[in-house]
């Protein structure tokens, strides 16, 4: 991902997600040195994801899937994509928070190995408030 890529990268994010992250937030991953990756076919990014590795330990802050897309695997293969970046960056565990009421997403990482480890409260913004994050962690080795 580069920051010519935030325009595309902000209208899925827009869609996709009821609360999304500003630009600001994607420029400072991006120059904070955060593995910040875009999937593209034909040139059109379908996907992204943003991890942070660091001291063995890394952490999926934020993944998305093209509302078109989605339903067919591709998120499945970002998030192998991901594990396979993070054990290059040395990491051998992936951590990552979400919603308590994304169903799918939950699903999908339970289906790939991650086990839930916590709950932390009122960690998102809700429209009515806050909402719970689960916190989720997969070992790589």
């Amino acid at each position: 991902m580069t920051e010519a890529d935030l325009k595309d990268v902000m209208l899925i994010e827009e869609q996709i997600y009821p609360h999304p992250w500003s630009r600001k937030i994607f420029r400072d991953c991006l120059r904070t040195g955060y593995e910040c990756r875009v999937y593209e076919a034909a040139e059109d990014i379908l996907a992204y994801s943003v991890m942070s590795a660091a001291a063995g330990e890394a952490h999926l802050l934020n993944l998305g899937v093209h509302p078109q897309q989605q339903g067919k695997g591709l998120g499945r293969l970002v998030l192998q994509q991901v594990m396979q970046h993070a054990r290059e960056k040395s990491a051998d565990t992936l951590f990552l928070e979400v919603r308590i009421s994304n169903h799918i997403a939950r699903r999908l990482y339970e289906a790939e190995g991650f086990n839930e480890i916590g709950q932390r409260f009122g960690y998102y913004p809700a429209e009515n408030g806050r909402e719970d994050a689960l916190v989720f962690a997969r070992s790589l080795l």
